[in-house]
């Protein structure tokens, strides 16, 4: 065991601990078993490279101001500099992941993130030059691997990173479902069915124009999810504190931002008032409100599917049989992939009201909440990618309309007399509508009873084509 100290005392961390004093006490304060995302964590080493590439600009401007280098405290060595830079590449890698033990609900608004963070490099760095982890005087966590940072710039800095790759992810995942969809629509587009309004049988319709809601839904969403990353495009990278860069070079303040859009190849920008992007964090509870409308689209969609491929539904479509169903009833399949893409929505609503409360519960200069806020959106972001690829794969992709058993329950249905309001009338239609239903039998068999209309002019009034046309003019 090596002994660390910090203002607080003393505290036996393990010889081989990447992790120091700082992360120790967070654990123990935090009993959460709740995993820190991994992506945060590699953003983390990203937004420390871009701090640390600045530094080495901001070195070699001063080296070459001899007037300014006779004035500032010494500089950080190069050897020191490019151990860290590498220590920072390997965490955006996923390296040291074990060793990162800080939790996911934590109090302190970041600063056990920065600090097991800061404490990770630092020891990488120490065995990088041919040191001990814990050996900080040669190379310190705070005084070096912070260097020129705070915990409130460049915790929320990576946040919106990893939230803005995980973006990039949803708005493939939403438009290779929108695709599936699409396809399905096009196959099945003159495929009669029964159209419901609360849950009633309403008026003829098709396959093709259900799956064309779906669609219409699915490309509003991944529009939106496209704005997004406008939303959260502005970092506070060199605020430091508050937002008012003190202590902080101005050099550095205006040229991390850069290193930063280098890394990550997206168009983050320097806010132009650091002192709101410190504070606020409304941009979140925007982005997660078009997650939220995304998840309620999802539902929507899968609810239907569910619903019509189950005996309930009368079997409309069917859909892939994934796994078995039951471990005492034999044969039973469920629909797994729809159930657990609903349970991802709701866990999305959850996570949309945990945001925007605590989003208000900023105080002043500073939101402390930022850990649990930033846990929830990627927390949503990672199971819309995750439910999208699992319905597009395993769901939509072989879903298939029984078309000739939809047609006949259609035709079966006192629903489809509405397509002769125009031919017969309301009261005509509806006395058609009753014999089908008293007698379960078909509109044609009820018209023979009923004799309301030639039967070559029903036969032509219920063709696809008819029953699916917009509206009708005086021509038709």
């Amino acid at each position: 065991m090596r002994i660390e100290t910090d203002y607080l005392g003393p505290m036996p961390i393990p010889d081989d601990a990447l992790y120091g004093i700082h992360s120790q006490r967070a654990k123990e304060n935090f009993p959460d078993i709740t995993p820190f995302h991994k992506e945060w964590y590699q953003a983390m080493g990203l937004v420390k490279q871009a701090c640390y590439l600045t530094y080495v600009d901001f070195a070699k401007a001063v080296k070459n101001e001899p007037e300014l280098s006779e004035r500032l405290i010494d500089l950080i060595p190069d050897d020191i500099l490019h151990a860290m830079i590498s220590a920072a590449v390997e965490i955006q890698n996923g390296s040291y992941f074990e060793h990162f033990i800080v939790p996911a609900f934590q109090g302190g608004a970041g600063t056990s993130i920065n600090m097991n963070v800061n404490e990770i490099i630092a020891n990488v760095a120490l065995l990088k030059v041919g040191r001990k982890p814990g050996d900080y005087q040669l190379i310190d966590p705070i005084e070096h691997a912070n260097i020129y940072q705070s915990t409130n710039d460049v915790v929320p800095t990576a946040l919106r990173v990893a939230a803005t790759r995980l973006l990039t992810q949803l708005e493939e995942a939403i438009n290779g479902t929108r695709q599936v969809v699409e396809n399905l629509e096009k196959s099945y587009r003159n495929s009669l069915r029964i159209g419901y309004t609360q849950m009633q049988a309403a008026v003829p319709s098709s396959f093709g124009q259900l799956f064309s809601t779906y669609s219409e839904a699915l490309s509003r969403d991944w529009w939106r999810v496209s704005k997004c990353f406008e939303r959260i495009k502005q970092v506070n990278l060199g605020g430091g504190a508050i937002g008012t860069g003190i202590g902080i070079p101005r050099f550095f303040i205006m040229e991390a931002t850069r290193h930063l859009q280098s890394l990550t190849r997206f168009p983050f920008a320097r806010a132009q008032n650091l002192n709101d992007a410190t504070a606020n964090l409304d941009a979140f509870v925007e982005v997660h409100a078009t997650l939220k409308a995304h998840a309620v689209n999802l539902e929507k969609m899968l609810s239907d599917i569910r619903l019509l491929a189950s005996d309930v539904g009368r079997n409309s479509i069917s859909i892939p049989k994934r796994q078995v169903g039951s471990s005492i009833m034999p044969g039973k399949v469920n629909p797994v992939i729809t159930e657990f893409t609903v349970s991802i929505a709701h866990r999305v609503y959850s996570n949309d009201m945990l945001i925007s409360d605590l989003a208000g519960q900023g105080v002043l200069d500073l939101n402390a909440y930022i850990p649990t806020i930033g846990h929830a959106l990627l927390d949503s972001l990672k199971l819309l990618v995750a439910a999208n690829h699992s319905l597009s794969n395993f769901l939509l992709d072989g879903l298939q309309v029984d078309v000739d058993k939809t047609e006949a329950q259609l035709l079966h249905n006192p629903s489809v007399t509405t397509a002769l309001l125009p031919i017969i009338g309301f009261n005509k239609a509806a006395i058609l509508a009753n014999e089908m239903r008293q007698k379960d039998i078909d509109i044609f068999e009820a018209n023979r009873v009923c004799q309301l209309l030639p039967d070559e002019t029903l036969r032509e009034a219920v063709k696809p084509e008819n029953l699916l046309r917009l509206g009708y003019s005086l021509k038709d």
